[in-house]
């Protein structure tokens, strides 16, 4: 077998492409949030999670300690799918393959369902909408502005590592249903059960 064929080329995308993704995520977040002219700002991703408040940036330890948990796992995860990549057809690729293609498209999953549920709570603890993407203006509570008539323009949208981390969750994805053909050919078949092997006859006395 050639050697381009023993090399699963999605694999080696999809790692090189996750490994890239948590170094791009340190710095921008796969999802943002303004609030009026940057008074409130939120940058969201599983790798890094930044809040700032009329310029002053603060973390929650509970989000960095998930946020490092999730660098942890990517990186296993885009460390294990380029070993396999370069050896899909050993004894143990299929385990690596099992454990390393599905990080990323977990990770997509369920961080557009964690946002989808953090914005479903704010619309319903203070009645106006956050989008996921696009601008929109808001009134906010008056219990929170004293009876005043105030609203505040909120933008929202993912940012390109978002798109990243969804082709290197395709990239992966594309390495497991690819696995198949890449694998050695299989030389012989066992016989199936019942049948029983021919012989040949006794030479004549």
């Amino acid at each position: 077998m050639l050697l381009q064929a023993r090399i699963n080329w999605f694999g080696l995308a999809g790692g090189i492409a996750t490994i890239l993704l948590i170094a791009v995520s340190m710095f921008v977040p796969w999802w943002q949030l303004t609030v009026g002219d940057s008074i409130v700002a939120a940058g969201v991703s599983p790798i890094y999670t930044n809040f700032s408040l009329i310029g002053n940036s603060f973390t929650v330890p509970l989000l960095f300690a998930i946020n490092l948990s999730c660098i942890l796992l990517s990186l296993a995860g885009g460390i294990v799918m380029l070993i396999y990549s370069l050896r899909p057809t050993r004894p143990y690729a299929k385990s690596l393959l099992g454990f390393s293609y599905k990080t990323p498209l977990l990770f997509v999953v369920v961080f557009v369902i964690g946002l989808i549920a953090l914005t479903s709570i704010i619309q319903a603890m203070f009645s106006f909408n956050v989008p996921l993407f696009g601008t929109t203006e808001v009134n906010l509570p008056s219990n929170a502005t004293e009876g005043m008539n105030v609203s505040v323009l909120l933008s929202a949208g993912f940012v390109w590592p978002f798109y990243l981390a969804v082709a290197s969750a395709v990239l992966c994805l594309g390495a497991r249903l690819y696995h198949k053909r890449i694998l050695p050919p299989i030389t012989g078949a066992a016989p199936s059960p019942g049948t029983v092997a021919s012989t040949p006859a006794s030479a004549a006395t």
